[in-house]
């Protein structure tokens, strides 16, 4: 099975170990506890408190494994010239052309990407379309429903 590699920022990476590190630390015992207070209860077959922490036991071993994997194959991206040119790591500000609206966005990849938090992945249409672009520069951007553009405001 071939390793993808995964592109994190140096925050992304942080918040994935310390995710970890807590579902190790206090999640699992935690688990262990209540299936340990569960089985106390008498006859599993009809225990609901025991159901419900192996459940609950199974997603965590299963966050676990995730996360391992995307630590282990884990690319930092580092925060190039974010000056000249829209790179990964960089903040960028674009201009909506047909409503004149902003935002600004963080360009990072796509394990990191949350659009509430206007991380956006360099494999969304906007990402795809931005990388290596400069500032003033008009860009088309191809999404599902339609092409519109954009206008690279600032990098930084």
């Amino acid at each position: 099975m071939s390793r993808k590699e995964i592109l994190l920022t140096t925050e992304g990476f942080l918040e994935l170990e310390t995710e970890l590190n807590m579902l190790k630390t206090e999640k699992r015992p935690a688990i262990i506890e209540a299936i340990k207070d569960a089985r106390a209860q008498g006859d599993l077959s009809e225990n609901a408190d025991y159901d419900a922490a192996r459940t609950e036991q199974a997603e965590v071993e299963s966050r676990i494994t995730e996360l391992e994997y995307m630590i282990e194959n884990a690319k930092i991206i580092e925060k190039k010239n974010c000056t000249s040119k829209v790179n990964l790591g960089c903040n960028v500000t674009i201009e909506y052309i047909d409503d004149n609206e902003t935002e600004v966005y963080k360009i990072v990849g796509s394990m990191e990407a949350d659009p509430l938090e206007n991380k956006i992945s360099n494999e969304s249409p906007i990402g795809k379309a931005i990388i290596n672009q400069k500032v003033g520069d008009v860009i088309s951007v191809e999404s599902p429903t339609g092409a519109y553009k954009i206008k690279i405001v600032k990098i930084g």
